[in-house]
């Protein structure tokens, strides 16, 4: 376990000793300071914390997930484009180890993400509107109030990360298909746009298996409005959708990554 561990360490390093690592967070508590403090600076009386947060989190999951993709879709390409997949691989730890230390790592960068923006926007809005009045701000995210704006923003949080994993899982097995890091992200954030904006006019069909798209499961967050979206999907069956495309996902991943020859 404690050997596990170091490697999970060293892929930790390896992703904040990069200063673009540092640059992404950077950018992401500039915008939750930009648009707190614009939003503080327009408001009329209008606005609470919890109306700003949720705009937030809006806007800045967008670039979480980017950055998200962008750092897994680098993991195991990066490690083949450079070389240093054979260093790696002549340590006394079998392939799936190093294939876990990675993904256990990205799994981490992305709840740091998540954690980061939440922190920041909470303590940063906190101070400029105060906690305000909880019914008032539940009326306003049209939660009901007996779970209030706090529970609210928890889960939203929540789901969207789950969104994160799924978008993590599916980064990293491209980066395990593909040699080069650029090829791997480039194709990750097309997959990824081209599938979101696919899969809602697709949604327009009437076809059964339009239901099971993995893009239109991403935004789980749409479930504390309501217990159905749209298509009569619920809660229960996205997740069932989305766990069957992580199996898939991480197979993939698992099977080619031990079957690698890295000499070529």
């Amino acid at each position: 376990m404690y050997n596990f561990l170091q490697l999970v360490r060293n892929e930790n390093m390896k992703i904040y000793r990069r200063i673009g690592t540092w640059i992404m967070f950077g950018i992401i508590l500039l915008i939750v300071i930009l648009l707190s403090v614009l939003s503080k600076s327009f408001d009329k009386g209008g606005e609470s914390m919890w109306s700003v947060m949720n705009s937030i989190e809006q806007f800045s999951y967008l670039l979480v997930t980017i950055f998200t993709v962008v750092v897994s879709a680098e993991s195991v390409a990066g490690e083949f484009s450079s070389g240093t997949i054979k260093l790696l691989l002549i340590r006394p730890w079998s392939r799936s180890k190093i294939l876990l230390s990675k993904y256990v790592a990205l799994l981490l960068f992305a709840l740091l993400m998540t954690v980061v923006m939440l922190g920041s926007s909470f303590v940063l809005n906190l101070i400029l509107f105060g906690y305000g009045d909880a019914k008032t701000a539940s009326d306003a995210l049209g939660v009901p109030n007996s779970s209030g704006p706090f529970s609210y923003m928890i889960q939203a949080y929540i789901l969207d990360y789950i969104g994160l994993i799924m978008i993590v899982t599916f980064s990293f097995m491209l980066s395990t298909l593909f040699r080069s890091g650029g090829l791997a992200i480039g194709l990750s954030m097309f997959i990824y746009f081209f599938g979101m904006i696919g899969s809602n006019l697709l949604m327009m069909l009437e076809y059964k298996w339009v239901d099971y798209l993995l893009f239109l499961h991403l935004n789980l967050k749409g479930y504390l409005g309501s217990k159905e979206i749209a298509r009569g999907m619920t809660l229960g069956f996205s997740l069932a959708v989305l766990a069957g495309y992580y199996i898939v996902f991480v197979a993939i991943t698992w099977l080619v990554f031990n079957r690698r020859d890295v000499a070529t």
